[in-house]
């Protein structure tokens, strides 16, 4: 080894077995369900909301599916708009954009109108450097129990917009499935997400290897629980462990008030059958994914609690990591309900279920911002500095781990082999990737920003994080 030589003596932390062999779980008493409107949370530290949207009388009442993206300098935010209810046949698919990060943002716009036999519903983003993809989910009235199919529209500048268009299984034909609104990028390229396919709402996760997710869909091999006409896995999101295995996190509609789970160490291409974990859930959509370091981070109505009216209230809204994708171990509250943060529902409507709905994630240029619904009448998020996320020191793997960094020369010692190296940028854009099978291996960071980085290397034992200074 080189000059400079740092020497990481890392113990990877005990973890208690597992009750159904589920791939995570949480820590013995990370929520005080005694305590409903904050779980006996704190806030997240350097919390900052924001209303994208607010129903007014002159505007639509309802607002849900709220899902934010970046692109080319600014950032999107779109959400399902109608009058008044829920899945109405006037439901379009609103959009605004901000260009001064997220603080100001225009009035809502068009990204796709209603349908003349039916409705459209968001879909979620993606994004490269040359396109913005936004995903439209269709539902039309001769389709039965609610089904519908996923088409796109895309943008080189965020204001004009192409027609929808279909998106396309591998074999060309049409996706029959409801789009879930956050699909994944791994690190080589590929795309997973996951869609509810016809007929009714059949779960499936789904995987493409291409980066705008218009075409080439695959269905992953999982066995769904069927559930009449819905599954009684729905609505998933994924996240992964630092050996790279895929987890996928679900509402189980069954009723049981935990979040499902299942994993696939093949890329998504195929998926064991899923289980119940000991993360408790409202019974909602959530969300799920990975911070530039690695830490694995889940965001859910963790409650299962009804206002005083009887009525189910999905509070609070809360955000949970985990070092290693296995035990989640710290928690924040993202939105209480308590009176000087919980707004009172203004406009009756169907379906409008109170408190903070369906959260979706996304992170970028140094925050973790979390989108969602408040009382299906305004869009909003919350954002979270990365730093202050990261901050704890990582210790987990086993054994030593040594590496030396000598101007933009890296080498790297792992007794266990089969090592990942990623650098970050501060912003938490990843700027090299690299696998190596060996025990002792060399890296050239020349594509690598100078000043701060974060360096991550992991190994089928765990991960380390460190702060490098680049020249």
């Amino acid at each position: 080894m080189k000059k400079n030589l740092i020497t990481l003596m890392l113990a990877l932390a005990s973890v208690s077995v597992m009750a159904d062999d589920a791939p995570f779980q949480i820590a013995d008493g990370l929520f005080d369900a005694s305590q409903k409107e904050t779980m006996g949370l704190d806030r997240a530290p350097g919390a900052e909301t924001v209303t994208v949207f607010s129903a007014t009388d002159n505007t639509d009442h309802y607002a849900n599916g709220v899902v934010m993206a970046a692109f080319k300098g600014a950032l999107y935010c779109m959400w399902q708009s109608s009058q008044k209810d829920e899945d109405a046949q006037d439901t379009w698919v609103a959009y605004a954009r901000s260009e001064d990060g997220g603080q100001t943002w225009s009035a809502p716009m068009v990204l796709c109108p209603t349908v003349s036999n039916g409705y459209c519903a968001s879909g979620g983003w993606l994004s490269t450097d040359s396109l913005l993809i936004g995903f439209v989910n269709v539902r039309t009235q001769d389709i039965a129990n609610s089904g519908g199919f996923t088409r796109y529209v895309e943008s080189r500048d965020g204001l004009q917009w192409t027609e929808a268009q279909d998106v396309t299984m591998a074999d060309g034909s049409q996706l029959n499935g409801i789009f879930e609104q956050d699909p994944h990028t791994l690190a080589g390229g590929r795309v997973i997400g996951a869609a509810h396919f016809q007929p009714g709402l059949k779960l499936c996760p789904i995987y493409t290897d291409d980066p705008t997710g218009r075409t080439g869909w695959k269905k992953g091999d999982f066995q769904y629980t069927d559930n009449g006409s819905q599954s009684v896995e729905l609505e998933p999101s994924f996240f992964q462990q630092t050996d790279s295995t895929l987890v996928m996190v679900m509402r189980d509609q069954k009723g049981s008030y935990f979040t499902l789970a299942s994993v696939s160490s093949d890329q998504g291409r195929t998926w064991t059958k899923s289980v119940k974990t000991n993360m408790p859930d409202s019974r909602a959509k959530q969300c799920a994914g990975n911070l530039p370091d690695g830490t694995a981070f889940l965001v859910n109505n963790p409650g299962r609690v009804t206002n005083s009216a009887g009525k189910t209230w999905r509070v609070p809204l809360t955000l949970a990591l985990s070092q290693d994708g296995k035990t989640f171990d710290r928690a924040y509250l993202l939105r209480s309900g308590q009176s000087d943060d919980y707004p009172a529902l203004r406009y009756d409507g169907k379906s409008k279920t109170l408190g903070y709905s369906y959260p979706k994630a996304l992170v970028h240029d140094g925050w973790l911002y979390v989108s969602y619904s408040t009382n299906k009448e305004a869009a909003q998020y919350t954002r979270i500095p990365l730093d202050r996320l990261t901050a704890i020191e990582k210790t987990a793997i086993a054994g030593q781990a040594e590496f030396c960094l000598d101007g933009r020369e890296l080498w790297v010692d792992a007794p266990a082999g089969n090592m990942t190296i990623d650098v970050y940028d501060v912003s938490g854009i990843r700027r090299f990737h690299a696998v190596s099978h060996d025990n002792r291996a060399q890296f050239s960071l020349d594509g690598c920003p100078a000043g701060v980085c974060l360096l991550r290397i992991s190994t089928a034992q765990g991960a380390i994080v460190r702060k490098i200074i680049l020249k």
